[in-house]
């Protein structure tokens, strides 16, 4: 079932951090779209989630050295 998110970013600076998380995202199996915003510092992400899990997707933003903001 397709699900929308949206995960605030903390650590991005520039256009180059935006296409790192962008990238990093639609390599995830199961995302559909991915819209990433330097300011606010913000995430929209469609998936579907049967291949893939709002946990995972932090988690992969985790990785790629920049901080989720989560609650």
């Amino acid at each position: 079932m397709e699900q929308q998110a949206e995960i605030r970013i903390d650590g991005m600076s520039c256009g180059g951090c935006v296409a790192n998380v962008t990238r990093k995202l639609q390599a995830v199996a199961g995302v559909q779209s991915v819209d990433v915003q330097l300011q606010p510092g913000l995430a929209k992400v469609h998936f579907d989630d049967a291949a893939t899990s709002l946990a995972a997707l932090e988690s992969v933003i985790d990785e790629a050295g920049f901080e989720v903001v989560r609650g």
